[in-house]
């Protein structure tokens, strides 16, 4: 027993008052009970104070991270179950610092006043190459944040009048149904697939500013079928779900590009919805553009997907039984 004895230690780390290890430890202690989860030391919480037994690597970890914790808690940020989730991955990869600078710098604002900043270093990758560069690739799987990001940005530029207008597009392949047999007028049948644009456009700006924009021209959202034989000029153009174009209309979209814009591509190449023999433009620009030195393609990945735990067990359960 005396030889295990030897590797377990004890640190201690104080805390000012209740108001800041409600903060830290989340309600009901719940981030405390996330974090104790992902360990084998013990974290007891008492008073003004957080003790933490464990091995030497794990105390590393783990100090590393409440530390970091603790000075967004200082600085008035608001943690959430999803930070805490992250905080722990990068804390285990020794970069748990990198958030500091993360939670510094704020994007954009809702309509309601909170503020918005990027969640992952991936994010914040994605975000600095869409600022630089005019035309920019955003690929990953869904909930990196890839199309929501880009619209806070298109939002942004239009409000600081670095654009005259946002124009949104979506390929109008949808998985399994065809659009002619859908009931309504073009209005009706365009909007269900989108609609996730339109919920980004609300976030940031309310439905009575998104209808008045898009009423004076400011703001469109149409299907990518009508962008053939124009040049978007001072306009932040976002095309979503790309890998649903063919390669001609990949084409045709990129060569809309007119003086004083920026395009955001955004696609999942995993998720291709188009007919059987159809090649995705989204993946043939992949390698057609490569050279192009001017255009960046962002890679976002599964780290930059920040899901309740529960959801990452869910996935990996199931990826487990597909081997």
């Amino acid at each position: 027993m005396s030889h295990l004895q030897e590797h377990v230690r004890t640190i201690r780390i104080q805390l000012q008052d209740a108001n800041e290890a409600l903060s830290l430890f989340g309600p009901q202690d719940s981030f405390l009970r996330m974090i104790q989860d992902q360990t084998p030391a013990k974290i007891i919480s008492r008073g003004g104070e957080v003790a933490i037994s464990g091995s030497v690597d794990e105390l590393e970890v783990l100090s590393h991270l409440f530390r970091v914790l603790l000075t967004l808690v200082r600085r008035g940020i608001q943690l959430t179950a999803r930070d805490i989730v992250y905080a722990e991955r990068l804390a285990r990869e020794g970069l748990a610092d990198e958030l500091l600078e993360l939670y510094d710098e704020q994007i954009g604002i809702t309509y309601k006043g909170k503020p918005i900043r990027v969640k992952t270093l991936g994010q914040r990758h994605y975000m600095s190459a869409i600022q630089k560069s005019d035309i920019v690739f955003g690929i990953g799987p869904a909930g990196t944040g890839k199309t929501f990001l880009a619209v806070v940005l298109a939002v942004t530029a239009l409000k600081s009048n670095q654009v005259k207008r946002i124009v949104l597009t979506r390929p109008a392949v949808e998985a399994g149904e065809s659009l002619g047999f859908l009931p309504g007028d073009l209005q009706e049948k365009v909007d269900p697939y989108l609609r996730p644009l339109y919920d980004s456009l609300y976030t940031m700006l309310g439905v009575e500013q998104v209808n008045k924009l898009m009423e004076r021209g400011s703001i469109e959202v149409a299907p990518l079928a009508y962008m053939r034989g124009r040049t978007l000029e001072d306009s932040f153009v976002i095309l979503d779900e790309a890998q649903n174009t063919t390669n001609e209309q990949m084409k045709m979209f990129l060569t809309r590009l007119g003086f004083g814009s920026k395009m955001v591509v955004t696609g999942d190449v995993t998720q291709v919805d188009l007919p059987r023999g159809k090649k995705s433009g989204l993946k043939e620009a992949e390698q057609i553009l490569k050279p192009v030195d001017d255009i960046q393609f962002v890679y976002l990945t599964q780290a930059d997907v920040v899901r309740h735990n529960l959801v990452q067990k869910v996935i990996d359960a199931y990826a487990e039984a597909d081997e």
